[in-house]
């Protein structure tokens, strides 16, 4: 059971961001983009119901087999509009949040797994209740399917990353949609270096974050 526990848990280890490590690994430093964004602007508020954030995760190779995956809710949030368009934000999610969305038809596997992922073993939800993104940089996008890049800080277990989106970004009546890219994070970064024994598989490095949000204008 333990064996089987572990094996539903470890593709979601980039949410929990908890370091399993000894004493010879070196220690997680932050870094972070300077922000160059202001709150000059429209307000709108992040519709909390309405928007998540998805992750995906992965053993050996990507493929459907190998893989679970989830979601989190956000806590907080909010976005500047300026000249009707995305000037800035700020999203926070929830990870008490956290769920595996494949599960979710096992309530037994499912909330064992919660529940890890919650626990001191991993995300340390007690200490590090919350994650977030911050843009620093709002730049429009000519080519390709998306049509803004957006450079932000990724926040998790109290470390930061600079981190670059591709995103479908549309500001229409009073409500502003943000939908990002599928984009792998290394979970190594924020010092995630958990690793099961090679029968229950080697677990990819990179987990795929994707953030979609939607936010109502303040009146």
């Amino acid at each position: 059971m333990r064996k089987k526990l572990f094996s539903l848990a470890i593709p979601a280890l980039f949410v929990a961001a908890v370091a399993v490590s000894c004493k010879k690994d070196k220690p997680v430093t932050s870094e972070s983009n300077e922000v160059t964004t202001t709150k000059d602007g429209n307000q709108y508020t992040v519709d909390t119901l309405n928007s998540r954030v998805e992750w995906k995760g992965y053993k050996i190779f990507k493929s459907e087999s190998t893989s679970h995956f989830g979601t989190i809710k956000f806590e907080s949030g909010d976005v500047t509009v300026k000249d009707g368009k995305l000037e800035s934000g700020k999203f926070v999610a929830d990870m008490g949040s956290l769920t595996s969305v494949d599960l979710k038809d096992d309530a037994e596997q499912l909330g064992k797994l919660n529940n890890h992922l919650k626990s001191g073993e991993f995300f340390e939800v007690e200490k590090f209740p919350t994650a977030s993104f911050e843009i620093t940089k709002v730049t429009p996008a000519t080519e390709g399917d998306y049509n803004t890049l957006l450079d932000g800080n990724l926040t998790i277990k109290g470390i930061t990353k600079p981190v670059q989106f591709k995103a479908n970004v549309s500001v229409k009546d009073g409500e502003v949609s943000v939908a990002t890219e599928p984009k792998d994070i290394k979970r190594n970064e924020f010092g995630v270096k958990f690793q099961t024994s090679a029968e229950n598989g080697v677990i990819k490095d990179e987990v795929t974050l994707q953030i979609n949000v939607k936010a109502l204008e303040k009146k």
